[in-house]
């Protein structure tokens, strides 16, 4: 980890990200998501077959058992959070780090895999960028870290029950957050010097864990 101020801890039960400084958030969390602000992100482990509507509950039970302070931000996973990949990148002066956590068993193709039942989210991305960013570059950043995930499912050769290939899996998260150091950045998609950085680390956060779980079941 090579941002000041930031602590991730990877375990079983969850990966936590916690920061000295609330981060500037941007995220598809099942609890705390939006814009906001965070002192912390959780992506939790639950079983596979878990209900979504307790999402709340059992978050919120978690946090205070770990004493995890608020704001915070709340994922659910079904894949294995002590096998999270970490990785950094620096391009001019800012530093992107990226936490996945990885599992395949719900590939879905966007625009063709059909409406399904909720499960807990399987690709689970927070990246975390030691810049200032604006919500609109947070945005932004949501769409340049997609698109390095559905790159990396696509070149693995990842595809749908019915043979489509995938673009993720059915119930993927994120989360974008900021220290707000830094230069001013307006702009997070590929091509910017704040995109770089994401999507790099994003990239090889990704391709570790899908290679990871490719070897492990199939």
């Amino acid at each position: 980890m090579t941002i000041a101020g930031v602590h991730v801890d990877i375990g079983h039960e969850a990966v936590v990200v916690r920061a000295d400084e609330p981060l500037t958030t941007a995220s598809s969390a099942v609890v705390g998501g939006g814009l906001g602000r965070a002192s912390a992100i959780v992506n939790l482990h639950v079983p596979k077959n878990f209900r979504g509507e307790h999402a709340d509950r059992v978050l919120e039970a978690f946090v205070a058992r770990r004493s995890i302070p608020a704001p915070w931000v709340g994922l659910l996973t079904g894949a294995r959070t002590e096998k999270a990949e970490v990785a950094t990148e620096t391009i001019d002066g800012i530093t992107a780090v990226a936490i996945v956590t990885v599992g395949l068993s719900n590939p879905a193709s966007a625009g063709r895999t059909a409406v399904a039942a909720w499960l807990p989210s399987t690709i689970n991305t927070i990246l975390v960028v030691d810049a200032a960013a604006t919500p609109a570059a947070l945005v932004n950043l949501v769409m340049t870290v997609t698109e390095a995930k559905v790159m990396v499912v696509a070149e693995a050769g990842v595809r749908t029950l019915d043979g489509d290939p995938a673009s993720g899996t059915s119930t993927d998260a994120i989360v974008i957050a900021a220290t707000g150091r830094g230069r001013r950045c307006e702009f997070g998609g590929p091509v910017s010097d704040l995109g770089w950085a994401a999507a790099r680390a994003a990239r090889a956060a990704l391709s570790q864990g899908v290679d990871r779980w490719m070897r492990e079941h199939v």
